[in-house]
């Protein structure tokens, strides 16, 4: 099974449950006036619209290549994912921030506590398994170590996305069941107004973190995978004497890379061999990296 389609399954894992969990916490925080549960119900309102605009992103990045766009739209996922981290930053955190303040200064109290937390818990074991189907996907696909070096180091944007947005929702969830809690004991709607604010910052830190690695994605990553060692350990193999000059390697999407070396011919001074030989690296590169789709070879004596 591809990457792409794993990654398809658990956007479209998320998206299911956060359109449950969104419309839930807006049933909670019309009966309760609660700004933690309003703003908990945007950021659930917002991840459902980000996870169809990853599933859009998914599905043009797989557009084969055209005269216009001649190494394909790999990098619409890129886009994609930045514009979630938008949407994340201005829909999600800035709106939680703004209820927050008003809360503070209306001073409103809460009613029926005990619903809006029901829907908290409820939400927080539906969340719980949409991450928990995340985590797993990254395990399988993570070569870096810690889950820090995977989010600095992945060029899958999309899971990048769901993991982080998947992330944030759990720890909202358990800064607005504290808040809501903590609003019912004292009875002072201070706190729930703090809790909104405090997950409208939790959002805007998440989607400046976003924002950041696919920018990085955007302009032009390398790749995270090493290509360089098999290149040149196949180059020495096959042409005697042969070495590689230079290497640059680019991601060009969630799972499409474009390479493009030097070589010293070495030994070899017949060009109809040489051509072979080259044919032979290529293969081999491809057959190793399936994720290669564009692959450009020169010859040469210096770098």
């Amino acid at each position: 099974m591809s990457t792409a389609t794993d990654s398809t399954k658990v956007i479209f894992l998320a998206l299911m449950a956060n359109l449950g969990i969104a419309f839930s916490k807006f049933i909670g925080a019309y009966f309760s006036k609660s700004s933690a549960m309003f703003s908990e119900a945007i950021h659930s309102l917002v991840d459902s619209t980000n996870q169809v605009l990853l599933l859009l992103g998914t599905k043009r990045a797989q557009l084969p290549p055209t005269e216009k766009h001649p190494m394909g739209y790999g990098a619409e996922s890129f886009f994609w994912s930045f514009m979630v981290a938008i949407l994340l930053f201005s829909l999600g955190g800035m709106v939680a921030i703004y209820e927050g303040i008003h809360k503070f200064h209306s001073g409103d109290e809460i009613h029926a506590p005990w619903l809006s937390l029901g829907i908290l818990v409820i939400s927080l074991i539906l969340e719980s398994i949409s991450f928990n189907a995340c985590l797993n996907q990254v395990k399988v696909t993570n070569p870096h170590g810690s889950l820090w070096q995977w989010f600095k180091k992945t060029t899958s944007a999309e899971l990048l996305v769901v993991f982080t947005e998947d992330l944030a929702a759990l720890l909202g969830l358990v800064i607005a069941t504290i808040a809501l809690l903590t609003t019912w004991i004292t009875g002072n709607s201070v706190w729930d107004a703090i809790g909104s604010m405090t997950v409208g910052a939790l959002l805007v830190g998440v989607a400046v973190l976003l924002s950041i690695e696919i920018r990085s994605l955007m302009i032009g990553e390398a790749p995270a995978k090493d290509f360089r060692t098999f290149i040149e350990k196949t180059t020495t193999e096959i042409i005697p004497g042969g070495h590689v000059l230079r290497f640059l390697a680019v991601q060009l999407g969630g799972n499409r890379v474009m390479i493009s070396y030097k070589i010293h011919p070495g030994e070899v001074r017949d060009v109809a061999s040489l051509i072979d030989m080259i044919n032979r690296i290529e293969k081999s590169a491809r057959a190793e990296f399936p994720e290669i789709a564009w692959q450009f070879v020169e010859p040469d004596y210096s770098p």
